[in-house]
C-alpha cells in the first residue's frame, strides 16, 4: 500500500464543458484562453514574464494534452508531442453547480445532484428577515454591502465606513455563499468568527453552501488587505466521501489549506492551515514527510482562483501558473517510490471572461509519480473518477 496526493489547482479549468450553455459559459476556457493571451503577447509583465506560457513540467505531465482532450484544441504555444512524464485526462462535472464545494465533494466521490440556494439579486441581495436576524443575533448596529461583489473591491470601497460605523460588510457572488468581511483589530477576529458561526445556522433554511469569514487589516483603502485568518463554514457532506473511506481503511487524511473547511471537518485526520502558494506547498511537503502508507494528502491551491481568476487578472494568472510549475517540479523530488499524485481543478474561473465568477468547464486529471506509467488516462464523465483512482491506488475496497 502506498500514499496518494490530491492537489487541486483551484479554478484551472480546461474548457469544453458539455453543459456550458446552461451556465452561459460557452467558450469559457481558463487554461486555453490564458495560453492564447500569452502567445499573443497580451499577458506580459515587465520583469516577471513575457511571451508564450512557460510551464515545461506541467507540459511534460500532459497538461496541454488534457486540455486538447477536453476542448479539441491544443492551447496556443504548447508542445503537441511532449515527452510524457505522467498520465493525462479530463473530466466533466455531474454536480448541478460550478462552486467550490460541489467540485471538491464530487472529486471525493460525492456529486452534488441537488440545487444549492443562491442570493441572485445583484443589489439588495439578502432577505431583510435574514439580515435582521444577523443584526439582532450579532448585536450589531447594522450591516453594509448587501450585494454581489469582489472581496477586494468591496473592502477597499466600504472599509472606511465599516471601521467608522462598526457595521460588518456582508456580500455574496454567483456561488451559494454569504461572505462577511470585518477588520481584525477594529471589529475583532473572534467576534467575526462568532458572527459567521451564528450566520451558518441562520442560512441553513436557505440551503446555502458556505458562510465565509473574511477578516482584513490595514488602515485605509490603499492598504486594506485580507488576512490569512479566513474561515469557511460549510454544509457537512450529505453522505460518505473518499476521505471517510481512507480513514476506515486505516489511513489518515492530511488536509492542507481550506480543504478541511470545504468538508466541514468531516473525514479529516490532520488539519494544516496555510495561506498563499508558497506556504501551501511547504505544508504539502511537510504533510508528505509525516504521512504513512495508506494516507491521503489533500491540498487546495487557492491563489489561482482568489488572486487572479475572480480579479480577472490574466497576466497575473499566467505568471502564477509558471511559478507553480517550478514549485511542482520541486515538490516531485520529495515523492516516495510508490506515491501517486493527482493534479486537478474544481471548476474554471476564466480571467478573460465577463464578470468575476466561476466558469463551467471540464477539469484536468493529471496522474504522476515514480512508478506511474505515462500515457492517456482519458475523458471521464464525472470528477468521481478521481476518487475511484485514489481508492484503487490505496487498495480501498469498501
Amino acid at each position: 500500500m502506498a500514499r496518494a496526493f490530491l492537489l487541486v489547482m483551484d479554478s484551472v479549468g480546461i474548457g469544453g464543458a458539455p453543459d456550458a450553455a446552461a451556465f452561459g459559459d460557452v467558450g469559457a476556457n481558463t487554461f486555453g484562453n490564458i495560453a492564447k493571451a500569452c502567445f499573443e503577447g497580451k499577458a506580459d509583465i515587465d520583469g516577471v514574464r513575457a511571451g508564450a506560457l512557460n510551464i515545461p513540467f506541467l507540459e511534460g505531465l500532459g497538461f496541454g494534452l488534457a486540455a486538447k482532450l477536453a476542448c479539441g484544441e491544443l492551447p496556443k504555444g504548447l508542445l503537441p508531442d511532449p515527452t510524457l512524464l505522467g498520465q493525462y485526462g479530463c473530466a466533466s462535472e455531474l454536480s448541478s453547480g460550478k462552486d467550490t464545494i460541489s467540485g471538491h465533494w464530487e472529486m471525493a466521490g460525492l456529486p452534488v445532484t441537488f440545487d444549492w440556494g443562491y442570493f441572485e439579486n445583484k443589489t439588495d441581495s439578502f432577505p431583510q428577515e435574514l439580515l435582521g436576524e444577523i443584526i439582532k443575533g450579532g448585536d450589531l448596529p447594522g450591516v453594509i454591502g448587501n450585494c454581489h461583489a469582489s472581496g477586494t473591491e468591496i473592502i477597499a470601497r466600504l472599509g472606511d465606513e465599516h471601521i467608522k460605523t462598526g457595521k460588518p460588510i456582508v456580500y455574496t457572488s454567483a456561488d451559494s455563499v454569504i461572505q462577511i468581511a470585518a477588520h481584525e483589530q477594529h471589529f475583532g477576529l473572534e467576534r467575526l468568527l462568532d458572527l459567521c458561526t451564528l450566520t451558518r445556522k441562520l442560512v441553513d433554511p436557505y440551503n446555502i453552501g458556505r458562510v465565509i469569514a473574511r477578516p482584513f487589516g490595514g488602515e485605509n483603502a490603499a492598504t486594506y488587505t485580507r488576512t490569512k485568518n479566513r474561515h469557511d463554514y460549510s454544509v457537512p457532506p450529505t453522505s460518505e466521501t473518499l476521505l471517510d473511506r481512507v480513514i476506515k481503511n486505516g489511513g489518515a487524511v492530511h488536509a492542507v489549506g481550506k480543504v478541511s473547511d470545504i468538508f466541514a471537518g468531516h473525514g479529516i485526520s490532520h488539519k494544516r492551515p496555510a495561506s498563499g502558494h508558497d506556504e501551501l506547498m511547504k505544508e504539502t511537503i511537510a504533510a508528505g514527510d509525516a504521512a504513512n502508507e495508506g494516507d491521503l494528502i489533500f491540498t487546495n491551491f487557492v491563489d489561482f482562483d482568489m488572486m487572479y481568476g475572480h480579479r480577472r487578472n490574466t497576466p497575473g494568472y499566467a505568471a502564477e501558473l509558471e511559478r507553480f510549475d517550478r514549485q511542482l517540479q520541486g515538490f516531485a523530488k520529495h515523492l516516495r517510490p510508490d506515491d501517486m499524485v493527482i493534479l486537478t481543478a474544481d471548476h474554471g474561473n476564466d480571467p478573460t471572461w465577463p464578470g468575476n465568477d466561476h466558469t463551467r468547464e471540464q477539469v484536468p486529471i493529471i496522474i504522476f509519480g515514480p512508478a506511474i506509467k505515462p500515457g492517456k488516462f482519458g475523458a471521464k464523465d464525472s470528477f468521481t473518477a478521481i476518487a475511484t483512482k485514489i481508492s484503487e491506488h490505496l487498495e480501498i475496497t469498501a
